[in-house]
């Protein structure tokens, strides 16, 4: 069964930078694409980034520049640098296989506000 456990959101003033982490569990890692998604109050979930199992990115052209995203095939791990945070970032981010399975973990809450 597919675990994903998400971490290291908060709160963080515009300008302001946060690390988010997802440590999966129950998938073959080191073979699967892997993407970070958030989702709104009162919006649709949607992808954010994107990483191949080879290390290619991608991203949405709301966060290209500003957000990173990595991986550690090693701990089946992947996170996300978001630098120069703005208050439309505000969302509950979560990791998931791209395109994402059934399995979604409790997302980590971020707020950009001053």
């Amino acid at each position: 069964q597919v675990q994903l456990v998400e971490s290291g959101g908060g709160l963080v003033q515009p300008g302001g930078s946060l690390r988010l982490s997802c440590a999966a569990s129950g998938i073959i890692f080191g073979v699967n694409s892997m993407g970070w998604y958030r989702q709104a109050p009162g919006k649709q979930r949607k992808l954010v980034a994107f990483i191949s199992r080879s290390g290619v990115t991608n991203y949405a052209d709301s966060v290209k520049g500003r957000f990173t995203i990595s991986r550690d095939n090693a701990t089946a791990s992947v996170y996300l640098q978001m630098n120069s945070l703005k208050p439309e970032d505000t969302a509950v981010y979560y990791c998931n296989k791209a395109p994402p399975t059934d399995s979604w973990g409790q997302g980590t809450q971020v707020t950009v506000s001053s």
